[in-house]
Order: structure tokens, then sequence, then C-alpha cells
């Protein structure tokens, strides 16, 4: 009798461990929307954008959908909040990283370096995504202005006039774009001539 009433007044204590309600569903995968953010930029890489739906990632994670919805409303809002991550990803942590590493330096000969040494899968993915959505198109439209934008300040900063900090900073990423989108990968002695190259572009002097 005891322990009714006790159900009764605490019905807190006999729930299950980490278990969150979602309607009328008992959901008890512990991940973060980060953590699906983390995954579908590595689905995105490694399969496109078709790719980037509720039951393959969660499978990848090892979990249910009911996860999935419980932080996105639907594959649409996922796929907005993928596209805004990839661009944190892929413009500003980059541009922070260098800007700490180089210090004093001019950070554009580190991230040149960057640029044309990283793995570009994601790259392509988004860009070929783009073609076929205009909410990607958007993003890598704003990525590419944020870029540039980046560039030419850089330039500007090394001694270069604003004319051809613009022309400079445009040659630079036409040729980090080619070499992203190529399917051909470059020998390394070949790689590092043409980085070279770009370097001396790059400087003033």
């Amino acid at each position: 009798m005891l322990s009714i009433q006790l159900c009764m007044v605490y019905p807190p204590l006999l729930a299950p461990v980490n278990t969150v309600m979602y309607g009328p569903v008992i959901m008890t995968d512990q991940l973060s929307a980060q953590d699906w953010l983390d995954q579908g930029l590595k689905t995105l890489a490694a399969s496109g954008f078709t790719a980037l739906k509720a039951e393959p990632l969660a499978k990848a994670l090892g979990v249910s959908r009911g996860s999935f919805y419980w932080h996105f409303a639907d594959v649409g809002a996922f796929h907005a909040a993928i596209l805004r991550y990839w661009r944190q990803v892929a413009a500003e942590e980059i541009i922070a990283g260098v800007e700490a590493a180089a210090g004093d330096e001019s950070p554009l000969p580190l991230l040149l370096r960057q640029a044309f040494s990283g793995k570009l899968a994601l790259e392509r993915a988004v860009r070929s995504w783009a073609t076929a959505d205009s909410a990607a198109r958007n993003a890598v439209q704003a990525i590419d202005r944020r870029r540039l934008d980046y560039l030419m300040t850089l330039l500007r900063d090394a001694g270069f006039s604003a004319e051809t900090a613009q022309a400079r900073a445009q040659i630079l990423y036409w040729t980090f774009l080619g070499f992203a989108l190529s399917d051909k990968t470059l020998p390394k002695p070949q790689q590092k001539a043409l980085l070279d190259a770009l370097i001396r572009i790059a400087s003033p002097s």
C-alpha cells in the first residue's frame, strides 16, 4: 500500500533514467543539435546533399529518428542549419584561426597554405548542392563574398592599392575554386610550386 502511495506522490522517482518526452514517445537518444550538424557535414562531404535525411543520418549515429526531430522541425530546417554551419566552419573559423596563428605577421601566406592543402570534398559537395537548390546557392554566394572581401582586406593591408587588391584577390580565389573543384590531384612538387607562385602574387615586393 505504501509503495502505491509513493508512486502517486513521487512519480518522477519511477521515470526511466536519461529520457526525454517527445510528444507521446519516450526518446532515449541523448544527442545535441551540434552532434547532428557534425554528422551532417561528414555525410555531405562523403555522400552529397541527397544523403542529408533523417533516416540515414540516424543510422550513421546509431540512434532513432526521434532525436533528429527533437532538434529540427523538419529536413528543410536541418538543411538551413547545415548551410549556416558550413559558412561558419569554412569561413569564419578559418579566418579566426589564421589571424590567431599569424600573430604580428600577415595571415595571407598561412591562409593560402591552408586553403591549398586542406581536404576539399565538403567544398565540392556544397557547390554541387548549390546547382540544385537556391538556399545552398545563396550560402555559396555569401561565402564567396566573405572570402573575397577578406582577401582584398589582407592585400590592401600588405600595401596594394584597392584596385590591385581587388584584381589579385579575384585571381587567387578563382585559382582556389579551380583547385577545389578539380577531380585531379597535383603531385607534391607541382602543388608547392603553385603555392609559391600564389604567395608571390600576394606579396607586394
